[in-house]
Order: C-alpha cells, then structure tokens, then sequence
C-alpha cells in the first residue's frame, strides 16, 4: 500500500467562498433581504458550513429566527449552490501540480471533505480535476463526518494508501481534529480563510504554498529526498 496524502476541499484545494455566500445570499434575497453576507468579510462563517451561513444571515436580519427559519432554507440554499457551484471558485495556484508531483512519486491522493458528496463530485467534475483523487469522502458518504476519523481512514483506503502512512492537508480547526483522532500528521494550509491564524493550532506543519507540499510530506512520513 502507498504512502497517501488526503485533502480537505473548500479552502485547501479550493477557493470556494464566493460561490457559497452567494448560494447563501440568495436565501435572503428571496425573503426581501439584500446582500446579508458578505463574500470577503464572512468568508470564513461560509467554509464552516451552509448552516453556519444561514445562521449568521439570520441574526444580521433581526430577532425572531431561529433553527426552524435555517432548516427551511437550508434545501434551497443546496439547491442553488448546485446550480451555480463554479461561478466563482478557483483553485489555489500550484494545488494540481503539487498533487501530480505526488502522484509521480507514488503517492496516493484523496479527498475528505465536509462538503456533501454529490456536490463535491459535481464541483471537481467541473473543475475537470476529478479524476486527479483516487477517493472523494464526503460529509454524507458514511454514517459519519469529520472530525470522526473513519473519514480519513476511508479516504485513504479507498485511495489505495495505508492509514498508518497518511497525511491530512487542510485549512480549520476541524481538519486538525479529523488528523489528531486518526494519529496522522496534519499540514495546515495559510492562504485559506483563517490566513495565519491557523499556526494557533499547532498543527504538525503550516504550508503557505503548494510548491512546499512535497518537501512537508517526505519529512512527516519519515521519507528519504527524493
């Protein structure tokens, strides 16, 4: 089995705030409210999630809404999303040729993401990077999602790697939690959302660009220069 290195999505590989705070926007136009988020400022509240987006969305607006007013608009803001997915996103410089650098060397390469899976397929599919991943786990293809590391482990078994030789590339707290529970290294990117902020996490390495990704991997899996 190969040394593998799995990916968060949104944030990691891509840039895909602007999409998302639309999709959320969107939501509120249809109920009479204009621009409620903004796509630079609340960037970070839309990589945390739909959910995240409709709540803050909902407390700018006033009192009066609450989980029941997000569980309404959550469908529609998946549905809109799916509809627009790529408007907007791009991927980070350098993320593909890093993962083919990978690759070369005989690496597995997979991607775990909080995204559902279906809009995750559907947004590398448009991206025409899809067939770059040996596996795509999504929030919804188990029972369970990150942090649960049973995440990571399918993403890497389904890549063909070994868990016990893997590491985690991503961007929040919650992919430093995903790679603690799995006792895998974690490199934490600095040009996603949180910048470098995320260094308050200790993760095992910070990556402030893909060109670094391989030199990081050979030294956390204990790797000779290639």
């Amino acid at each position: 089995m190969k040394d593998t290195v799995i990916f968060d999505l949104d944030g990691t590989l891509a840039d895909t705030g602007a999409d998302l705070i639309a999709a959320a926007n969107e939501c509120f136009r249809v109920l009479g409210h204009e621009s409620v988020l903004d796509p630079v400022a609340d960037k970070l509240t839309a990589f945390h999630g739909g959910r995240a987006m409709l709540r803050l969305g909902f407390s700018r607006i006033g009192a009066g809404h609450g989980e029941a007013d997000v569980d309404r608009a959550y469908p529609d803001l998946l549905a809109y999303y799916g509809e627009n997915i790529d408007r907007e996103t791009t991927l980070y410089p350098g993320a593909m040729q890093a993962v083919a650098a990978l690759s070369e060397t005989n690496h597995a390469v997979g991607i775990c993401t909080n995204k559902p899976e279906g809009l995750a397929e559907t947004l590398l599919q448009k991206l025409g990077v899809r067939g770059a991943f040996g596996s795509l786990v999504g929030a919804d293809t188990l029972a369970v999602r990150k942090p649960d590391p049973e995440t990571f482990f399918e993403a890497v078994r389904r890549a063909g790697g070994n868990p016990a030789r893997a590491v985690l590339v991503g961007d929040t707290e919650t992919d430093l939690r995903t790679a603690r529970a799995a006792g895998c290294p974690v490199i934490l990117v600095t040009f996603g959302p949180e910048g470098r902020g995320v260094a308050r996490l200790s993760p095992d390495a910070l990556m402030a660009d893909y060109t670094e990704l391989e030199d990081l991997v050979r030294r956390l899996l204990g790797q000779a220069p290639a």
